[in-house]
């Protein structure tokens, strides 16, 4: 943001304190009773374990809509008022109502993430607290690298956990060199107390028809063991002109327990194939930014396409030592190929003239990966103590092979169909080398120190990480650069709990990311320090924040500053010699306030600067594809003298980002609304048929909704056209 924008700033900074310091004060005449959600015949809950752990799911807050707490890394489950950090947990409820088909579908309520896509690719990517989290990056039951890369449908999780910050001591280094800005935990279905048997059909614009089914059972002595399968298909076009997918997946989840200990297993696959999928666009530099085509328009290639199919599976257990001495270990694997074919245009003018090349590829992962740690209770005097230590390790190997064509002239506006034009090809397409190999280890020690009778706990933590690549040539397999390091990551965090309904909090937590290689050359010539390795960096972010749990309403305030090296070139030398710093505020609501309607949402707003840049040319201003605004807020309405019937709806707005680092090429603003509606009912014999019904995009804008997410890139990416949805669950 530029210089004069901080005035700006720091009033929006001012205003949220006071609302801040209006929650606290309101907290003190609050009535902490939690409210039922109106409209609802019956609920089906899950009260099993999800994680196999003492502590299980955390109870959901008044509404349903999100949890009263969730994972936080290796200190497990804690409610939200008792931790240090800022995270959020949408329940399986929540995603159920909206429909929500993939994890980018849950996060349209978080104000604190935008949804972006992977460089040249169809991979899911978010942006939180303006750092790319990638699918790569996300966590499975405690675990990285367990999940399909591109896409995850979300018959695979029972809940989206976001948590907030720079989180390398609680979670490990990300392997996919992400999670700067927080990261996201999905946590797996299990077996509900009561038997479940849903099956649900529905359409969606496009023609895509989808059908799916979702059936768990307890067994045993005490109901000691359960299982649930879930199956889905989804199939047709998008809403998108052209576009169209096929979806398979299916998943088992396994658990049992006795008195002192809690098992579980989880073996998934997924095949998701993508057919022509509409591509991200790359502004030509100096140019004025294309406008936005209609939101249906494609401009893909008819031949272009995205494959891939993953199966993986995890084990966890946890066993009660004493009363006070709990150890657990979790183990997972994952299989899975992709192989693409695309064809990302760069636009040249205003009239949308583009050229494109034609990219192939395929590509192999095989990731083993777990962890081990215990936790001791005890108290010195009249301080508690809750110690963790846990050890885990990763492991990857990836097989890649490229093929590429001569450039082709097209237009954005006037897209023109071409025969596919010929390749030249880097390895083997049918047995691709092995490219990279990543080996990761870290050991972890912390201490939540409690006193006051746990109104004032500090916790303090390290970890010790070290990080190992190898990278091989594409086409003989030999050696091309080696790297290993390893760097202590620290984290400190205090909260202190004014009264029960208001805590405040504050922490330091950093982030590791695998050091860069030194280029040969750069665009100014060659680089004298060419092939350095350089060591791991680390983000450090400092923040402080109030919480708010009214019972009936939650909320919180959080401000942050994280500083991120960046590399390029100076004095003839590369390396990291500039940074990235976002400083932000953020505001979140939630809860059933009045018995019936439910809010979720909030505000994030950003300070996104460059610093100590090459030559100081764009010190000051805002880093690539990050808003300085966003907005969602939601609201669901039950219907008064209906039983059963509820409406909804979500409000996103997000402001003007940039599509280049000197700020010259900006993205407008844009507002985007989606409405909703369910019906519950009694069909007889125990069965309840809900009907759903969802649009989104209700005015059919068309905006450019992000720019890069990868970092340093500045493609641009498509908002959804309006899209209609219907579908029907009986629950047996």
């Amino acid at each position: 943001m530029p210089a004069s924008s901080t005035p700006r700033f720091a009033l929006r900074a001012v205003a949220l304190a006071a609302a801040a310091a209006s929650l606290a004060t309101h907290a003190l005449a609050q009535d902490s009773t939690p409210a039922t959600s109106a409209g609802t015949l019956s609920a089906i809950t899950v009260e099993a374990s999800a994680d196999a752990s003492a502590a299980g799911l955390a109870k959901p807050f008044a509404g349903g809509q999100v949890a009263r707490g969730g994972r936080v890394g290796i200190l497990g489950t804690q409610d939200n008022m008792s931790t240090p950090f800022s995270s959020t947990s949408y329940t399986n409820e929540l995603i159920q109502n909206q429909q929500a088909q993939s994890v980018a579908d849950v996060l349209l309520n978080d104000p604190t993430v935008r949804q972006a896509r992977g460089f040249g690719n169809f991979q899911e990517l978010y942006v939180l607290r303006g750092f790319p989290v990638f699918s790569d990056d996300i966590v499975y039951n405690g675990l990285y690298g367990m999940l399909p890369r591109q896409y995850i449908a979300s018959e695979f999780f029972e809940r989206v956990e976001v948590f907030r910050g720079a989180n390398t001591f609680l979670n490990g280094s990300a392997p996919g060199g992400t999670n700067i800005g927080g990261s996201i935990n999905l946590l797996p279905k299990r077996a509900p107390n009561d038997p479940l048997t849903s099956i649900s059909a529905g359409v969606q614009s496009g023609g895509e028809g989808y059908l799916a089914a979702d059936i768990a059972r307890r067994f045993g002595p005490d109901q000691s063991t359960g299982i649930r399968l879930n199956a889905v298909r989804r199939d047709g076009g998008t809403g998108v002109d052209d576009e169209s997918r096929e979806l398979s997946a299916l998943s088992l989840g396994v658990d049992w327990h006795n008195r002192n200990v809690r098992l579980s297993a989880d073996i998934g696959w997924q095949d998701h194939d993508l057919k022509q999928g509409r591509p991200s666009v790359t502004p030509a530099a100096g140019i004025a930014l294309p406008s936005a085509p209609d939101s249906d328009k494609n401009w893909a290639q008819p031949w272009t396409y995205s494959k891939e199919r993953d199966t993986f599976g995890t084990l966890r257990g946890e066993v009660d030592i004493t009363d006070n001495i709990t150890a657990w270990a979790a183990a997972g694997a994952r299989r899975g190929t992709e192989s693409n074919s695309v064809a990302n245009p760069t636009v040249l003018n205003a009239a949308g003239d583009t050229t494109a090349f034609r990219f192939d590829n395929v590509r192999k992962d095989e990731i083993a990966t777990g962890e081990v740690g215990a936790r001791f209770k005890f108290n010195t005097g009249s301080v508690g103590h809750t110690l963790t230590t846990a050890a885990s390790t990763y492991s990857s190997k990836e097989r890649d092979a490229f093929a590429f064509s001569g450039f082709f002239a097209g237009n954005l506006y006037n897209p023109v169909a071409i025969a596919p034009p010929p390749v030249f090809t880097t390895g083997s397409f049918s047995d691709p080398q092995v490219t990279l190999r990543n080996k990761f280890k870290s050991v972890a020690v912390a201490d939540a120190i409690s006193f006051l009778d746990d109104r004032l706990i500090a916790t303090v933590g390290l970890r010790r990480q070290s990080i190992e690549q190898d990278s091989f040539d594409y086409v003989t397999g030999a050696p091309t650069t080696s790297y290993e390091s390893a760097r202590n990551t620290p984290m400190a965090g205090l909260l202190f709990k004014l009264n029960k309904q208001v805590s405040l909090y504050g922490n330091y937590m950093e982030a590791l990311i695998p050091g860069q290689a030194a280029p040969t050359s750069t665009a100014s010539g060659p680089v004298a320090n060419a092939g350095e390795v350089f060591a791991p960096f680390r983000s450090k972010q400092k923040e402080i924040g109030l919480k708010y749990d009214g019972g009936t309403i939650g909320a919180s305030v959080a401000a942050f500053s994280i500083e991120q090296p960046q590399y390029f070139v100076q004095n003839n030398v590369y390396g990291p010699n500039g940074e990235q710093r976002n400083q932000g505020l953020e505001f979140s609501v939630f809860g059933e306030p009045v018995k019936g309607v439910r809010v979720l949402g909030g505000l994030s707003l950003m300070n996104p600067e460059q610093r100590r840049t090459a030559g100081g040319l764009t010190d000051g201003k805002d880093a690539i594809g990050i808003p300085s605004t966003q907005v969602n807020l939601g609201g669901e309405f039950d219907i008064p003298g209906v039983q059963g019937l509820a409406v909804n709806a979500l409000w996103l707005y997000t402001g003007k980002q940039y599509a280049d680092a000197a700020n010259t090429q900006a993205l407008d603003s844009w507002n985007r609304v989606d409405i909703g509606a369910r019906y519950l009912m009694d069909i007889g014999s125990g069965r309840l048929l809900t009907l759903r019904a969802k649009v989104s995009n209700v005015f059919d804008k068309s905006y450019w909704a992000s720019a890069g997410g990868y970092p340093g890139s500045n493609y641009l990416v498509m908002g959804a056209p309006r899209t209609f949805g219907l579908s029907a669950t009986v629950d047996f």
